[in-house]
């Protein structure tokens, strides 16, 4: 049997400030797909499109991208919805535990729920699951991140199932591009009660999964 690739980009929004002046909640993404799709052809042609109608666009990023650009992007999405799912851990901040906050902790903790979550509800016939995550400058975070996503793919992968974790510049990868609009679009419906983005991706989003939902204690 050929190889079959199972592509896993992960995104994430918010920030990781633990008081009144932080975000309320942090998300955390990851757009999966087998092949990437039509997506990416849509998007190469959206982008000359643009850019000959006088936008100086080097790539899309939902947070910097003007209204007029988020709109058409959100229409791409909304076109190739088969083939991919997204799902999304949702961290309200207030309820973390102080012993939680620091990265070294966080990520490997947060990122290990969504990363199983995933991989349960994966196709079930990959030989190899490839997760990409946008180029990460920062040392400690980059080890943190990459611990979690292999501690939980050698521990659930069924035997000879390779994986691979890749950092690549999202301007790079119109699949790190799209997890962004989407994440960026759970993050807002949460962080902003703003849920217009999120209306335009629900097809696409199968869980938010509020890790906290059921805590009492507010720690600020």
């Amino acid at each position: 049997m050929p190889d079959r690739f199972l592509y896993v980009y992960l995104d994430e929004a918010g920030n990781l400030d633990f008081s009144s002046n932080g975000t309320r909640f942090f998300v955390l993404g990851a757009l999966t797909t087998t092949r990437p799709s039509g997506a990416y052809r849509d998007l190469t042609e959206l982008k000359y499109d643009l850019i000959e109608l006088g936008t100086n666009i080097e790539y899309f990023h939902a947070a910097e991208d003007t209204q007029a650009v988020r709109n058409r992007v959100f229409e791409v999405i909304k076109a190739n919805f088969n083939g991919m799912r997204f799902d999304a851990l949702i961290v309200e901040k207030r309820k973390t535990g102080p012993a939680l906050r620091h990265e070294e902790k966080f990520y490997p903790t947060m990122l290990g729920y969504l990363i199983r979550f995933v991989i349960e509800h994966a196709v079930r016939d990959y030989t190899e699951v490839i997760v990409f995550t946008d180029r990460i400058p920062i040392q400690r975070k980059r080890k943190a991140i990459e611990k979690a996503v292999k501690q939980t793919l050698s521990a659930m992968l069924p035997s000879g199932v390779r994986y691979r974790v890749l950092h690549h510049d999202s301007k790079s990868n119109f699949g790190l591009q799209l997890a962004d609009y989407i994440t960026w679009a759970v993050y807002r419906k949460w962080d902003r009660d703003d849920a217009r983005p999120f209306d335009l991706v629900r097809t696409v989003v199968k869980t938010q999964f509020d890790i906290f939902r059921t805590g009492t204690t507010f720690y600020y």
